[in-house]
C-alpha cells in the first residue's frame, strides 16, 4: 500500500483555531500545550514530525492570561549574549508590564515547541492581541473547538440548493 493515501492538499490546509485566553478557565500551561498541539498538526491524521502540517491559531485577550501560585512573581526569565557578564533576567510581572500577556503566551508557547527548524514558521503562525479585536475574523474556522463552517452565507446557500434538488 502506498504511504502518501490521503495526504492531499486538502489534508494539509491549514485552518484557522480562535481562543480567547481571557475567559478560558485553563491556566497558561494548559493553554500554551493545546496551542503547541495545534501549531505542529498533532490533532490531524497526517501528522508526521518532519512536515509542517500545524494550523493557525489566534490567541486574543491576552492581557487576563491567568497563572496558578506565585508563578507570575516568581517565575523568570533569563537572557544572554554570550558576553561575559551580559546575563538578564526577567520576572512574569514584568514582562507582562512591559510587553504584555502575549509575549508571555509566545514564550510559553515556544518551550513547549520542538526545537528544530520548523520552530519559527510554527511560531509565526500564533497571532496574539491583548485586547479582544483582531484583523482575522475572515479567516476564523474554528472557535473554541467548534467549527463555523456551516454558519457562513455561501455554505447556507449551497446547503439549500443540494437540499431542493
Amino acid at each position: 500500500m502506498s504511504q502518501t493515501v490521503g495526504k492531499t492538499a486538502l489534508a494539509y490546509s491549514r485552518t484557522w483555531h480562535h481562543i480567547d485566553v481571557g475567559s478560558d478557565p485553563r491556566s497558561l500551561g494548559r493553554i500554551a500545550s493545546r496551542i503547541a498541539i495545534v501549531l505542529m498538526g498533532k490533532h490531524k491524521p497526517i501528522w508526521d514530525p518532519s512536515t509542517d502540517c500545524g494550523d493557525y491559531v489566534v490567541a486574543t485577550g491576552c492581557h487576563d492570561l491567568h497563572t496558578t501560585g506565585k508563578k507570575r512573581f516568581q517565575k523568570k526569565y533569563y537572557r544572554h549574549n554570550t558576553r561575559p557578564g551580559s546575563l538578564k533576567e526577567i520576572t512574569m510581572d514584568r514582562l507582562f508590564a512591559k510587553w504584555g500577556g502575549g509575549e508571555v503566551l509566545k514564550k510559553a508557547v515556544s518551550g513547549m515547541l520542538p526545537k528544530n527548524r520548523l520552530r519559527d514558521k510554527r511560531l509565526a503562525r500564533l497571532k496574539v492581541f491583548e485586547g479582544l479585536a483582531h484583523p482575522y475574523k475572515e479567516n476564523i474556522v474554528k472557535f473554541a473547538g467548534k467549527t463555523r463552517i456551516a454558519a457562513l452565507p455561501e455554505v447556507k446557500k449551497t446547503l439549500l440548493e443540494a437540499k431542493t434538488t
